[in-house]
Protein backbone atom coordinates (compact mmCIF):
# COMPACT_ATOMS: atom_id res chain seq x y z
CA UNK A 1 0.00 0.00 0.00
CA UNK A 2 1.09 3.63 -0.59
CA UNK A 3 1.78 5.77 2.22
CA UNK A 4 -0.09 8.98 2.91
CA UNK A 5 2.02 10.11 5.12
CA UNK A 6 5.82 11.77 4.10
CA UNK A 7 8.07 10.97 6.81
CA UNK A 8 10.17 14.09 7.72
CA UNK A 9 13.49 14.08 9.20
CA UNK A 10 14.25 17.44 11.18
CA UNK A 11 17.80 15.99 11.45
CA UNK A 12 18.51 15.96 8.16
CA UNK A 13 22.15 16.90 7.65
CA UNK A 14 21.76 20.58 4.86
CA UNK A 15 25.77 21.25 5.74
CA UNK A 16 25.91 24.55 3.62
CA UNK A 17 29.28 23.44 2.96
CA UNK A 18 27.93 20.27 0.85
CA UNK A 19 25.55 22.87 -1.38
CA UNK A 20 28.15 25.81 -1.74
CA UNK A 21 28.44 24.70 -5.31
CA UNK A 22 24.63 25.04 -6.29
CA UNK A 23 24.80 28.51 -4.99
CA UNK A 24 26.56 29.69 -8.46
CA UNK A 25 25.32 28.64 -11.85
CA UNK A 26 26.51 28.22 -15.32
CA UNK A 27 25.14 30.67 -18.22
CA UNK A 28 23.59 28.78 -20.85
CA UNK A 29 23.95 30.33 -24.11
CA UNK A 30 21.99 28.29 -26.48
CA UNK A 31 18.94 27.79 -25.66
CA UNK A 32 18.96 30.90 -23.92
CA UNK A 33 17.97 31.85 -20.24
CA UNK A 34 18.72 28.56 -18.69
CA UNK A 35 20.85 28.03 -15.94
CA UNK A 36 22.66 24.96 -15.29
CA UNK A 37 23.26 23.87 -11.46
CA UNK A 38 25.69 21.17 -11.57
CA UNK A 39 25.39 18.03 -9.13
CA UNK A 40 22.65 19.60 -6.64
CA UNK A 41 23.69 17.50 -3.54
CA UNK A 42 21.08 15.82 -0.58
CA UNK A 43 21.64 14.36 2.27
CA UNK A 44 18.39 12.16 1.55
CA UNK A 45 19.14 10.38 -1.29
CA UNK A 46 22.91 9.29 -2.61
CA UNK A 47 23.10 10.67 -5.71
CA UNK A 48 24.26 14.20 -6.73
CA UNK A 49 21.88 15.71 -9.69
CA UNK A 50 21.95 18.86 -11.65
CA UNK A 51 18.95 21.23 -12.28
CA UNK A 52 18.40 23.17 -15.68
CA UNK A 53 16.33 26.50 -14.75
CA UNK A 54 14.70 28.37 -17.29
CA UNK A 55 14.26 32.03 -16.84
CA UNK A 56 11.49 34.38 -18.34
CA UNK A 57 12.35 37.09 -20.94
CA UNK A 58 11.71 39.62 -18.03
CA UNK A 59 13.38 37.94 -15.67
CA UNK A 60 16.57 40.61 -15.40
CA UNK A 61 14.40 43.70 -15.92
CA UNK A 62 12.85 44.32 -12.76
CA UNK A 63 12.21 43.03 -9.49
CA UNK A 64 8.84 40.92 -9.84
CA UNK A 65 8.15 37.34 -8.24
CA UNK A 66 7.40 34.12 -10.25
CA UNK A 67 5.75 31.36 -10.07
CA UNK A 68 8.08 27.75 -10.14
CA UNK A 69 7.25 24.24 -12.23
CA UNK A 70 9.29 21.74 -11.56
CA UNK A 71 9.52 18.99 -14.15
CA UNK A 72 11.26 15.57 -13.55
CA UNK A 73 13.28 14.07 -16.40
CA UNK A 74 15.24 17.54 -17.28
CA UNK A 75 17.80 16.09 -19.12
CA UNK A 76 14.57 15.62 -21.76
CA UNK A 77 13.43 18.77 -21.68
CA UNK A 78 15.64 21.52 -23.24
CA UNK A 79 18.97 20.00 -25.00
CA UNK A 80 18.61 17.58 -27.39
CA UNK A 81 22.45 17.10 -26.47
CA UNK A 82 21.41 15.17 -23.36
CA UNK A 83 17.65 13.86 -24.09
CA UNK A 84 17.07 10.05 -24.22
CA UNK A 85 16.57 10.07 -27.68
CA UNK A 86 19.49 12.77 -29.03
CA UNK A 87 17.75 15.76 -30.57
CA UNK A 88 14.30 15.53 -29.25
CA UNK A 89 13.19 17.46 -26.67
CA UNK A 90 9.68 18.60 -24.98
CA UNK A 91 10.85 21.60 -26.35
CA UNK A 92 9.69 23.61 -23.00
CA UNK A 93 11.73 26.80 -23.28
CA UNK A 94 10.73 27.53 -26.77
CA UNK A 95 6.18 26.83 -25.78
CA UNK A 96 6.93 28.33 -22.65
CA UNK A 97 8.61 31.67 -24.91
CA UNK A 98 5.91 31.83 -27.07
CA UNK A 99 2.88 31.32 -24.88
CA UNK A 100 4.73 33.84 -22.63
CA UNK A 101 5.07 36.67 -25.01
CA UNK A 102 1.38 35.94 -26.81
CA UNK A 103 -0.40 36.39 -23.28
CA UNK A 104 -1.57 33.06 -23.21
CA UNK A 105 0.43 32.13 -19.75
CA UNK A 106 1.53 34.26 -17.08
CA UNK A 107 5.58 34.58 -17.16
CA UNK A 108 6.92 31.52 -14.78
CA UNK A 109 10.15 29.93 -13.69
CA UNK A 110 10.83 26.04 -14.58
CA UNK A 111 12.92 24.49 -13.14
CA UNK A 112 14.18 20.61 -14.88
CA UNK A 113 15.30 18.03 -12.50
CA UNK A 114 17.75 15.83 -13.92
CA UNK A 115 17.04 11.95 -13.32
CA UNK A 116 19.87 9.76 -11.78
CA UNK A 117 20.12 7.20 -14.20
CA UNK A 118 19.74 3.64 -12.84
CA UNK A 119 18.20 5.27 -9.87
CA UNK A 120 15.38 6.94 -12.04
CA UNK A 121 12.89 3.72 -11.52
CA UNK A 122 13.53 3.86 -7.73
CA UNK A 123 13.00 7.71 -6.98
CA UNK A 124 9.88 7.75 -9.76
CA UNK A 125 7.37 5.07 -7.74
CA UNK A 126 5.93 5.47 -4.44
CA UNK A 127 6.24 1.75 -3.81
CA UNK A 128 8.03 -1.51 -4.71
CA UNK A 129 6.96 -3.78 -7.68
CA UNK A 130 6.95 -6.70 -7.42
CA UNK A 131 9.09 -7.75 -10.45
CA UNK A 132 10.72 -3.94 -10.82
CA UNK A 133 11.80 -3.29 -7.52
CA UNK A 134 11.15 0.50 -6.66
CA UNK A 135 9.27 2.11 -3.70
CA UNK A 136 11.52 5.27 -3.38
CA UNK A 137 9.09 8.48 -4.23
CA UNK A 138 8.90 9.25 -0.56
CA UNK A 139 12.25 10.11 -0.50
CA UNK A 140 12.22 11.79 -3.63
CA UNK A 141 9.80 14.02 -2.44
CA UNK A 142 11.21 14.71 0.78
CA UNK A 143 14.67 15.85 -1.98
CA UNK A 144 11.91 18.47 -3.42
CA UNK A 145 10.33 19.44 -0.74
CA UNK A 146 12.79 20.10 2.06
CA UNK A 147 15.99 20.46 -0.34
CA UNK A 148 15.28 21.43 -3.46
CA UNK A 149 12.60 23.62 -3.39
CA UNK A 150 14.37 26.14 -0.22
CA UNK A 151 17.17 26.42 -2.60
CA UNK A 152 15.24 27.56 -5.71
CA UNK A 153 13.14 29.83 -3.22
CA UNK A 154 16.44 31.25 -1.99
CA UNK A 155 18.38 31.33 -5.31
CA UNK A 156 15.91 33.12 -7.54
CA UNK A 157 12.77 35.30 -7.11
CA UNK A 158 9.75 32.86 -6.56
CA UNK A 159 6.34 32.62 -5.65
CA UNK A 160 6.46 29.72 -2.53
CA UNK A 161 2.74 29.05 -2.19
CA UNK A 162 0.93 26.03 -3.77
CA UNK A 163 -1.16 28.10 -5.98
CA UNK A 164 2.00 28.99 -7.47
CA UNK A 165 4.06 25.83 -7.57
CA UNK A 166 3.51 23.00 -10.17
CA UNK A 167 5.07 19.78 -10.69
CA UNK A 168 5.29 17.90 -14.17
CA UNK A 169 6.39 14.72 -15.64
CA UNK A 170 5.65 11.70 -18.48
CA UNK A 171 5.37 8.43 -17.68
CA UNK A 172 6.93 6.94 -13.92
CA UNK A 173 7.07 10.88 -13.99
CA UNK A 174 3.60 11.24 -14.38
CA UNK A 175 3.34 8.51 -11.61
CA UNK A 176 5.46 9.97 -9.17
CA UNK A 177 3.75 13.68 -9.86
CA UNK A 178 -0.09 12.24 -8.76
CA UNK A 179 1.73 10.76 -5.97
CA UNK A 180 3.82 13.70 -4.53
CA UNK A 181 0.73 16.16 -5.45
CA UNK A 182 -1.90 14.30 -3.19
CA UNK A 183 0.46 13.34 -0.34
CA UNK A 184 1.61 17.64 -0.37
CA UNK A 185 -1.00 19.78 -1.51
CA UNK A 186 0.23 22.62 0.68
CA UNK A 187 3.73 22.82 -1.36
CA UNK A 188 2.38 21.65 -4.99
CA UNK A 189 -0.69 23.04 -6.28
CA UNK A 190 -0.37 22.20 -9.81
CA UNK A 191 -0.14 19.07 -11.48
CA UNK A 192 1.41 18.14 -15.08
CA UNK A 193 0.39 14.14 -15.13
CA UNK A 194 1.21 13.09 -18.79
CA UNK A 195 0.65 9.76 -19.88
CA UNK A 196 1.03 8.44 -16.24
CA UNK A 197 2.37 4.63 -15.25
CA UNK A 198 -1.10 3.85 -13.51
CA UNK A 199 -0.17 -0.12 -14.31
CA UNK A 200 2.81 0.07 -11.69
CA UNK A 201 2.81 -2.39 -8.69
CA UNK A 202 -0.54 -3.51 -9.48
CA UNK A 203 -2.34 -0.10 -10.31
CA UNK A 204 -1.43 0.43 -6.52
CA UNK A 205 -1.91 4.45 -7.44
CA UNK A 206 -5.60 4.05 -7.82
CA UNK A 207 -6.26 2.74 -4.37
CA UNK A 208 -3.80 6.02 -2.95
CA UNK A 209 -6.13 8.17 -4.98
CA UNK A 210 -9.12 6.89 -3.27
CA UNK A 211 -7.86 6.85 0.40
CA UNK A 212 -6.49 10.54 -0.32
CA UNK A 213 -7.78 13.50 0.73
CA UNK A 214 -5.63 16.46 -0.24
CA UNK A 215 -6.68 19.92 1.36
CA UNK A 216 -6.26 22.11 -0.71
CA UNK A 217 -7.23 20.13 -3.75
CA UNK A 218 -4.41 20.81 -6.86
CA UNK A 219 -5.47 21.32 -10.02
CA UNK A 220 -4.53 18.64 -12.60
CA UNK A 221 -3.49 17.93 -15.86
CA UNK A 222 -4.01 14.48 -17.16
CA UNK A 223 -3.13 12.97 -20.28
CA UNK A 224 -3.04 9.91 -22.75
CA UNK A 225 -2.06 9.27 -26.33
CA UNK A 226 -4.18 7.22 -28.22
CA UNK A 227 -1.37 4.93 -29.54
CA UNK A 228 0.08 4.01 -26.65
CA UNK A 229 -1.67 1.00 -26.01
CA UNK A 230 -5.38 -0.01 -24.91
CA UNK A 231 -4.77 -1.45 -21.54
CA UNK A 232 -2.49 2.29 -20.94
CA UNK A 233 -5.79 4.12 -22.40
CA UNK A 234 -8.05 2.38 -20.59
CA UNK A 235 -6.09 2.79 -17.17
CA UNK A 236 -5.97 6.69 -17.08
CA UNK A 237 -9.48 6.11 -18.61
CA UNK A 238 -10.10 4.91 -14.53
CA UNK A 239 -8.01 7.25 -13.09
CA UNK A 240 -9.63 10.34 -14.71
CA UNK A 241 -13.39 8.48 -13.85
CA UNK A 242 -11.93 8.18 -10.29
CA UNK A 243 -10.63 11.73 -10.02
CA UNK A 244 -14.10 13.26 -10.75
CA UNK A 245 -15.68 10.79 -8.07
CA UNK A 246 -13.16 11.83 -5.37
CA UNK A 247 -14.81 15.39 -5.85
CA UNK A 248 -12.47 17.00 -8.93
CA UNK A 249 -14.26 18.87 -11.51
CA UNK A 250 -13.27 17.99 -15.27
CA UNK A 251 -12.75 21.51 -16.68
CA UNK A 252 -12.58 23.32 -13.43
CA UNK A 253 -9.69 21.96 -11.39
CA UNK A 254 -8.93 18.87 -13.51
CA UNK A 255 -8.37 18.33 -17.80
CA UNK A 256 -8.09 15.48 -18.98
CA UNK A 257 -7.18 15.25 -22.52
CA UNK A 258 -6.75 11.69 -25.02
CA UNK A 259 -4.59 12.77 -27.87
CA UNK A 260 -5.40 11.54 -31.05
CA UNK A 261 -1.78 9.49 -32.34
CA UNK A 262 -0.10 10.59 -29.48
CA UNK A 263 2.50 8.30 -28.04
CA UNK A 264 4.49 7.66 -25.83
CA UNK A 265 7.30 9.72 -26.35
CA UNK A 266 9.84 13.14 -25.97
CA UNK A 267 8.13 14.36 -29.08
CA UNK A 268 4.48 13.32 -28.71
CA UNK A 269 4.53 14.98 -24.95
CA UNK A 270 6.03 18.44 -26.43
CA UNK A 271 2.88 19.14 -28.12
CA UNK A 272 1.06 18.94 -24.79
CA UNK A 273 3.57 21.23 -23.00
CA UNK A 274 1.51 24.35 -24.50
CA UNK A 275 -2.18 22.67 -23.55
CA UNK A 276 -0.96 21.86 -19.72
CA UNK A 277 0.55 25.34 -19.47
CA UNK A 278 -1.92 27.04 -20.51
CA UNK A 279 -4.47 25.51 -18.23
CA UNK A 280 -2.17 25.18 -15.14
CA UNK A 281 -0.27 28.65 -15.52
CA UNK A 282 -2.87 30.68 -17.58
CA UNK A 283 -2.17 34.46 -17.76
CA UNK A 284 -5.43 35.80 -15.85
CA UNK A 285 -3.92 34.16 -12.83
CA UNK A 286 -0.59 36.76 -13.24
CA UNK A 287 -0.30 39.77 -10.58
Amino acid sequence: MIPLIMQTDADADNDVSKNMANETSEEVSNPPRLRLHRQFHSAILPDDRDLIVYLPEEYERGDRHYPVLYLHDGQNLFDGNTSYIPGRTWSVHETADRLIADGEVEPLIIVGIYHTGDHRIREYTPTADPKYGGGEGGLYGRLLVDEMKPFIDRTYRTLAGPEHTGLGGSSLGGLVTLYLGLLRPDIFGKLAVLSPSVWWDQKSILAFVTAAVPRPRPRIWLDMGMKEGKRTLHDSDTLHTLLIEQGWVEGKDLMYRRFAGGTHDETAWATRVGPFLKFLFPAEESF
